[in-house]
């Protein structure tokens, strides 16, 4: 669906201008985590009009308003994806920047216990897992 951040931002009031509707489409349509210069190339095309300032002023906006995720995969670049309650870790391939979502129920008990057995409750976190392919 190529308008859920847009619908997030009308529920959460924010006046909606063309541009940011266009940035708010690019970022809902995303199946990659593009950083800004990425989204300003996707929105400019749509709307020439875009500047790569409006880009970054409307993910911070979206970012401080809970609908967006800045995500720093050590690139130097920071990389945006819709937020979601879903809980969800990353693999960065570093040879190409490809970034593989993943969810493993293994992991995500051994961290509740690793917590647990450190005295406490894990209320969030983030897994990030840097690798290159193997080799054939």
């Amino acid at each position: 669906m190529s308008d859920r951040i847009e619908k997030l931002c009308l529920e959460k009031n924010m006046r909606m201008t063309e541009q940011r509707r266009v940035i708010a489409r690019v970022l809902s349509l995303a199946s990659d985590h593009p950083d800004v210069e990425e989204l300003h190339r996707r929105a400019h095309a749509v709307d020439p009009h875009i500047s790569i300032a409006t880009v970054y002023r409307t993910v911070r906006l979206f970012e401080e308003a809970g609908i967006i995720d800045r995500l720093d995969f050590r690139d130097g670049r920071s990389r945006y994806e819709e937020h979601t309650d879903e809980h969800h870790d990353h693999l960065i391939d570093m040879k190409t920047g490809k970034v593989v979502e993943f969810v493993d129920a293994e992991i995500e008990a051994l961290q509740e216990a690793i917590a647990r057995k450190l005295g406490y409750k894990l209320v969030d976190h983030r897994l990030e897992l840097y690798g290159v392919p193997i080799e054939d």
